[in-house]
């Protein structure tokens, strides 16, 4: 994976664009930080997001979110920009979700506010009670209770630059408006790394991340939703497929789970067309591979393909949230945003972030 989202643009040039890009996103945060443009909803907000373009682990943890919400009793939903294609009948992200989330319903256009309005006439959508946003941190357009932020620690923003030189969609002196963070893929980075990104967010917040997390495989899908166990791919010859924001932390579990592994990536939503689909089972089939291992968010589009389309069974890998530290510390953030009372959550103040 390059370095920068634009390696062909010689660096003088993306120096320039990155200070033009700065300049315009610090005059949008001014008008936002005095209130102009945000609108607020009459249910608590929660947002997850991040600093960076691409996968930083934020479906995972929204999951997670939902998933506390939900064992509290509450009702969420899940507001989202929705990365649709035309054709397309649902995102990536939008189906990942219905999927995994039973009884939660999503909202997928880039107009959220107007998507939740028209979610909270219907009968499905009056029960709704908290709002969760995914990639939330840049839409500052609706007012929310908790703002939560992922530092993804296999790419670290320490070493990064803003767009479009680079991967940060915003400076590290930007967390100032975070209410926690979260440092993610810690199974991918030294300890050093941890280290560093702790201290720098306590530079910046006046107090370190509220919880470290990593990411493992838990099970494995079969194509007709059948569960297999992980040791299923050991020995097994792989091939691995994924069009994904950050391929690491995939191709690192991949690697662990079977024998040999080979990879087809693609870029972060890639579409499956038939000619691609072809070939991906061309290449299974001239590697002599015994599975083909996807994630859950390429397996939208990858069902359309009948199993017996492939040389080899189709898996897809269910991907499961683990703390290293933090859970209670987050979870009661989570339910005092909520509005649940717990006996140690402090509500934030509702402001208008990001």
């Amino acid at each position: 994976m390059s370095d920068r989202p634009l390696p062909w643009a010689p660096r003088s040039l993306a120096a320039l664009a990155s200070r033009v890009y700065l300049y315009e996103l610090s005059r949008r945060n001014r008008a936002f930080d005095a209130g102009k443009g945000v609108e607020h909803l009459d249910r608590p907000v929660i947002s997850i997001g991040n600093l960076s373009v691409g996968g930083t682990g934020k479906t995972p943890m929204v999951r997670w979110v939902v998933q506390r919400l939900q064992q509290a009793g509450r009702k969420p939903c899940i507001a989202m920009r929705g990365y649709r294609r035309a054709g397309q009948e649902r995102s990536d992200e939008e189906a990942e979700y219905l999927r995994g989330l039973p009884g939660c319903p999503v909202v997928a256009q880039p107009d959220r506010a107007a998507g939740l309005r028209a979610l909270f006439a219907t009968s499905a959508g009056a029960s709704v009670d908290v709002v969760v946003l995914d990639d939330g941190f840049q839409h500052r357009r609706l007012s929310r209770n908790l703002d939560i932020v992922l530092l993804d620690a296999s790419r670290s923003p320490l070493n990064d630059r803003p767009l479009p030189a680079g991967w940060l969609r915003e400076p590290m002196a930007n967390l100032a408006r975070a209410d926690a963070v979260v440092i993610t893929h810690a199974e991918l980075a030294p300890r050093h790394v941890l280290d560093a990104l702790a201290q720098a967010v306590e530079r910046v917040l006046g107090r370190s991340p509220v919880a470290v997390t990593s990411h493992a495989w838990s099970v494995l899908r079969t194509h007709d939703d059948n569960e297999l166990p992980l040791e299923w791919l050991a020995q097994r010859t792989v091939l691995a497929v994924c069009g994904i924001g950050n391929p690491t932390g995939f191709l690192h579990a991949a690697r662990a789970a079977a024998g040999n592994v080979e990879s087809a990536v693609f870029p972060d939503h890639a579409p499956y067309p038939a000619r691609r689909a072809a070939r991906i089972a061309s290449t299974a089939r001239a590697m002599h591979a015994e599975a083909i291992v996807t994630t859950d968010k390429d397996w939208s589009k990858l069902r359309a393909y009948p199993q017996h389309f492939w040389p080899c069974p189709v898996v897809r890998a269910g991907l499961e949230l683990r703390f290293v530290s933090g859970e209670s510390a987050l979870r009661e953030l989570v339910y005092a945003a909520a509005g649940e009372t717990t006996g140690q959550g402090q509500v934030p103040s509702h402001r208008s972030l990001p």
